[in-house]
Order: structure tokens, then C-alpha cells, then sequence
């Protein structure tokens, strides 16, 4: 027996299965909540290098990965937030063989 976790992400996919499956549309073509999720997420990859170089000790390389694990965070609290104020759920199938 499998378990898997459903991502928010692949969720919106079957919001429309049909197309999804003919390939006429991107998960963020047909949910511009995940582009900004992913939008954030490449936003704090970037602060995130920059960070780094301009950091010049240990503490502010912490002080970089943390800031970096908070942003993460908090883009994925937005995205789930907004999928579950539209009906998306996430949770755990159960897949036996």
C-alpha cells in the first residue's frame, strides 16, 4: 500500500480534468494563485542569493536561510488559504496495489 500527499497544486488540476488531460492548459494558466505562489517562491530564491553574497558572516548567512524559510512559509500559507476559500482540499490517498 502507497500513501500519497495531494498537493494544492495538483488539486486545481482536477478542477478541470478534461483539459488538463488534453494538455490545453497549465496548472498556472487556469489558476493564477499558484503563479503568484510560484512568483513568490522565485522572489525569495533571489533575495536569497543575493543575501548570501552580500553576507559576510556565519550569523547573517542563518539570518538569510531563516528569513528565506519564512517567506516560503508564508507564500504557502497564502496559497493554501485561497485554495481552501475556493473548495480545493488537501489530505492523503490511500492507493493499494
Amino acid at each position: 500500500m502507497r500513501i500519497m500527499t495531494i498537493a494544492l497544486a495538483g488539486a486545481a488540476l482536477l478542477a478541470t480534468p478534461a483539459l488538463a488531460a488534453r494538455g490545453e492548459l497549465t496548472n498556472d494558466e487556469f489558476n493564477p494563485w499558484y503563479r503568484d505562489y510560484q512568483t513568490d517562491l522565485s522572489e525569495a530564491r533571489r533575495e536569497l542569493r543575493k543575501d548570501l553574497a552580500d553576507a559576510d558572516s556565519r550569523q547573517d548567512r542563518e539570518r538569510a536561510h531563516a528569513e528565506y524559510r519564512r517567506e516560503v512559509f508564508d507564500a504557502r500559507q497564502d496559497y493554501q488559504k485561497e485554495m481552501s476559500e475556493r473548495g480545493y482540499r488537501t489530505g492523503t490517498v490511500t492507493v493499494e496495489d
